[in-house]
């Protein structure tokens, strides 16, 4: 239905619907999950189980017994995973600007984290401009505040329309609905009802310009994050840890035991209870207090303290079950010590299989991201350049000795061309190697007119150009 402009846009009416009854069920169940994954990775969620009639005292306990393990998980892997450079055959402005403009050197960190933790992330990219002309807008969003309708969830590149929820009030949505064209702005209530259209803002892109990114997407359209699979050994870790420091908190020193003693009689006791007697009546013994007792019937002995090395065993034994579900090294939870560079390299290469992968995929939906933004800017080469692909900064661990030595053995033994090695220097993004090459093809220049130069002053030497330069007759 045409709405203004002659722009063939939901109408007014239909987008209501679509948000009433269609993104904020999803939108709420989403959530839902959503939330459930946020509280682990933010330490806001349930303790380990204590009885209802618990002390405060143990009580605080439980909250210390919580670990940001699973947050670890996330750290780890999201460390490993930086962007440094577009790679692109095609002449003309590289999207790679676009990128930088917006920030996404750095922005990118948090799409990835929430990629990894909840298992998808989205970025919206809208038109923009620049003092230099067009310039997409890129923006990352959290699964907590966006749903996506894929018409195949497993196959499609584009959703059929998205909704992203921001809080207006503590009783009203701000909703954007995405499609093909536009993006409407419909206010809701904070339970879905009393729907109200603002506005909408074209974009013109043809789809809606929502790329998802996802952890591990199956073929039937299902995407997990680090942190639920994790979920029951983290609850098995926090309730040992609970454990631990009670047996360390209550029962950690050795029990004195005395019998044959009436603690009920001695000073100060007249007008008090048994009970209030026979507390006040307690023997408290200092390091270097020295026990009598004379009555030959009585006796003291001492009940041995709670050992904890059960455990700490039984820590030990679901950390390196979380580090090998995760695929994460366990030297990230623990400490090792006298491990060689070869060892740690070993330890790690399981994670480096995993960071490969979700490059891949991450890749995969960055380059959509720059394709839309160079589309919505009239950058039409780029957008349709498909072979296209991220550059990504080498994390390894690895002795950087070695590796300079092996690429200079590339460059000598297999003439591979200096310049080309220079990408496999992790510490270089692709401003740096741009900025290299540059330099290089300056010395390059200025070296080729010295060599010119130098060429002529030994040319001047000889008596027969001599006098070619003088303008005399070689004969």
């Amino acid at each position: 239905m045409t709405e203004g402009g002659g722009l063939d846009v939901l109408s007014k009416k239909d987008a209501k619907a679509v948000v009433v009854d269609s993104l904020y069920p999803l939108y709420t169940s989403q959530r839902t999950q959503m939330d459930v994954i946020d509280s682990w990775l933010n330490l806001t969620h349930e303790g380990p189980k204590i009885p209802v009639n618990a002390s405060r005292e143990h009580r605080w306990i439980a909250t210390l017994a919580k670990t940001p393990l699973l947050g670890t998980v996330v750290t780890t892997v999201g460390q490993a995973l930086y962007c440094t450079g577009y790679k692109t055959s095609i002449a003309g402005e590289n999207p790679w600007r676009t990128w930088q403009a917006n920030d996404f050197d750095h922005r990118q960190t948090a799409v990835h984290r929430a990629a990894l933790g909840y298992g998808l992330a989205f970025t919206v990219v809208t038109p923009g401009q620049d003092s230099q002309g067009p310039r997409s807008v890129i923006r990352g969003v959290s699964p907590r505040k966006m749903v996506a309708v894929y018409a195949d969830a497993a196959e499609d590149d584009w959703p059929m329309y998205a909704g992203r929820f921001e809080k207006a009030t503590d009783s009203a949505f701000m909703v954007q609905l995405i499609d093909d064209e536009v993006i409407h702005f419909v206010k809701i209530g904070a339970s879905g009802d009393e729907p109200e259209y603002i506005e909408y803002r074209e974009h013109n892109a043809g789809v809606p310009p929502v790329i998802r990114y996802s952890n591990m997407l199956d073929l039937d359209g299902r995407t997990v994050g680090e942190v639920a699979p994790l979920i029951p050994t983290a609850q098995r870790i926090n309730k040992t840890d609970y454990d631990r420091m009670l047996a360390q908190h209550s029962n950690s020193w050795n029990l004195r035991v005395f019998s044959g003693i009436d603690a009920t009689q001695g000073p100060n006791t007249e007008g008090l209870t048994p009970e209030q007697a026979a507390e006040q009546a307690q023997i408290r013994l200092r390091q270097s207090d020295i026990v009598t007792l004379k009555d030959p019937a009585s006796k003291a002995w001492s009940l041995p303290a709670t050992p904890l090395e059960g455990f700490i065993s039984s820590r030990d034994s679901d950390i390196d079950a979380l580090a090998s579900t995760a695929q994460i090294p366990v030297t990230a939870f623990s400490k090792l010590s006298n491990i060689s560079a070869d060892t740690l390299v070993e330890i790690r290469a399981g994670l480096n299989q995993k960071v490969f992968e979700r490059q891949t995929s991450f890749g995969k939906s960055h380059t959509q991201t720059l394709r839309m933004a160079a589309y919505l800017e009239g950058n039409l080469a780029a957008a349709e350049d498909y072979e296209a692909k991220m550059d990504w900064r080498d994390t390894r661990v690895r002795p950087w000795g070695q590796t300079v030595d092996a690429l200079g053995k590339a460059a000598q033994m297999l003439g591979v061309p200096v310049e080309e090695l220079w990408e496999e220097l992790p510490w270089l993004d692709q401003t740096d190697l741009e900025d290299l090459k540059r330099a290089a093809n300056t010395a390059t220049a200025q070296a080729a007119r010295a060599k010119i130069a130098d060429a002529a002053a030994q040319a001047r030497q000889d008596p027969t150009v001599a006098r070619l330069v003088n303008g005399a007759n070689p004969s």
